[in-house]
């Protein structure tokens, strides 16, 4: 990130500066979840098909490897295409 971004940021009051950090970390780690949640849901719907058993056959558990490494590339992906646009972004005066 742009350090001009942080600027205003070190003029708060450490009263704020906590309660933003705080913010921030909440919101990571909410989208941190979601993101595991649509990983399972995606892929659970994918490639089970059936409750034969309690654990996952070598096909389903296969499926849901390739599934879990695809979605993380994926996300990885998008998120350094994501900073690389970010940098490329005019910054305000």
């Amino acid at each position: 990130m742009d350090k001009s971004m942080f600027g205003d940021v070190e003029s708060l009051a450490e009263e704020d500066k906590i309660r933003m950090s705080t913010m921030i970390d909440q919101l990571q780690i909410r989208d941190s979840l979601r993101m595991y949640n649509a990983l399972v849901e995606r892929c659970f719907s994918d490639c089970v098909d059936t409750f034969r058993r309690k654990s996952l056959d070598k096909q389903e558990e296969s499926c849901v490897r390739r599934c879990a490494e695809k979605f993380l590339k994926h996300s990885m992906r998008v998120g350094m295409r994501f900073a690389e646009l970010n940098q490329g972004a005019p910054t305000p005066d």
